[in-house]
């Protein structure tokens, strides 16, 4: 999508940048249209570099081109965030002084605005009357949070943090087609112990199943996200496990499974395990030669299938499928074995894609193949618009 982030002159101007980060971290296009005054709290350079475009605040540049007009038209999505008590008078009231109430008043993006300031002007009536107006006219208003202000009183008035703004944007641009129900995604890749220090491992950066969970989150639905050796920031998701090894995954899934509407299995799940794992640490010095012993993990999605089926349950699973394919290898051959794999797993759904040459690792884009029972689809995109329409798949099954 591309998005419009619309930074107001107040001190929680600095939170913005979280919210550039989030939108740009997720695969959207982002530009920031900063008030003059936003400009005296956070510096046009650290908003440029966060989204990844230039920024230019002023309404009298570029007047050949509409600069207005083409950003309103062009936005999928404006969010303004900190949004002052100032700023959303003039926009309630349809005054257009700069370059972001322009665009606010020629756009038909759906708008978001996260208001943040001390408590009094927050309850205060015309405060009140100014956001009822923007509510009444399909402007989503962000509550802001209670806690402490910029002196030393706490209230009613505090910007939220950035990553509950950026769900909250999200989620009004998404239908809610996942509302109510939980959703189960497995992310990263496992590592088999060989000592305390050293391990059997894979290339899985996990990307694809953090793309999944935040689609999953922005169209409504429970996440509960199991994290396999994945590092980054997973703070916006309110349910996170994290697990290392296949045994803990399993042990894990096997909770999920009673609970979950859809588990999507993207990770990349270690095929062997050490025998006999070294409680301390091997050492070159001891031996010129060494010899690992590998006996096969047991098939988790397959375990689960047959565990669901066993006692009656309805969650759908979704397997993934990383095939290298032969040197003449084809979309047929990718195909052929999708469906292999759907029918050995006795899953609804299964995502192939081919990682012949490392292809598609640790990337921002994807190129998948969709297999179901009756149909088959070819996806690309960035990872998130994969997840989205994986998930468009997936709620087909769910009716």
């Amino acid at each position: 999508m591309h998005i419009l982030v619309g930074v107001t002159g107040g001190i929680a101007a600095y939170k913005a940048a979280g919210v550039i980060r989030g939108f740009t971290e997720l695969g959207h296009t982002v530009k920031v249209l900063p008030t003059q005054n936003a400009l005296r709290f956070i510096g046009a350079t650290t908003l440029e570099a966060l989204s990844h475009n230039v920024v230019d605040s002023d309404l009298y540049t570029d007047v050949d081109s509409v600069k207005h007009i083409a950003l309103a038209q062009e936005a999928d999505l404006i969010v303004v965030a900190p949004a002052t008590a100032a700023f959303i008078a003039r926009y309630a009231n349809g005054v257009a002084d700069d370059l972001l109430l322009n665009v606010l008043l020629a756009t038909k993006a759906k708008v978001v605005v996260a208001p943040a300031m001390h408590t009094e002007m927050w309850q205060h009536p015309a405060t009140v009357a100014n956001i009822e107006t923007l509510k009444s006219r399909g402007v989503k208003i962000i509550e802001p949070a209670t806690g402490r202000l910029t002196g030393d009183d706490s209230g009613p008035g505090r910007l939220p943090e950035p990553d509950e703004i950026v769900a909250s944007a999200l989620s009004s641009v998404h239908a809610q087609d996942l509302s109510g129900k939980t959703v189960t995604i497995a992310a990263g890749g496992t590592r088999e112990p060989i000592d305390t220090v050293r391990f059997i491992g894979n290339r899985s950066s996990g990307k694809q199943g953090i793309a999944l969970a935040d689609a999953a989150l922005a169209r409504g639905a429970k996440v509960n996200l199991i994290a396999i050796n994945i590092d980054i920031d997973l703070s916006r998701f309110a349910n996170v496990t994290r697990v290392s090894a296949t045994a803990e995954l399993s042990t894990v899934l096997d909770q999920m499974l009673p609970v979950s509407d859809v588990i999507y299995m993207p990770a990349a799940v270690s095929d062997y395990r050490v025998a006999n794992i070294e409680p301390g640490k091997l050492s070159r010095h001891d031996a010129s030669e060494l010899e690992l012993k590998l006996i096969a993990n047991p098939d988790l999605l397959s375990g689960l299938s047959e565990k669901r089926n066993a006692l009656g349950l309805k969650a759908i699973l979704v397997g993934f499928a990383a095939e290298v394919l032969s040197s003449s290898g084809n979309a047929d051959e990718l195909k052929s074995k999708a469906n292999a794999k759907l029918h050995k797993k006795n899953v609804e759904l299964i995502v192939a894609n081919d990682v012949s040459n490392g292809a598609v690792f640790d990337q921002d884009s994807n190129q998948v193949l969709v297999v179901s029972s009756s149909s088959s689809i070819e996806i690309q995109g960035s990872k998130l618009e994969v997840a989205n329409q994986i998930i468009d798949e997936t709620i087909k099954l769910i009716g």
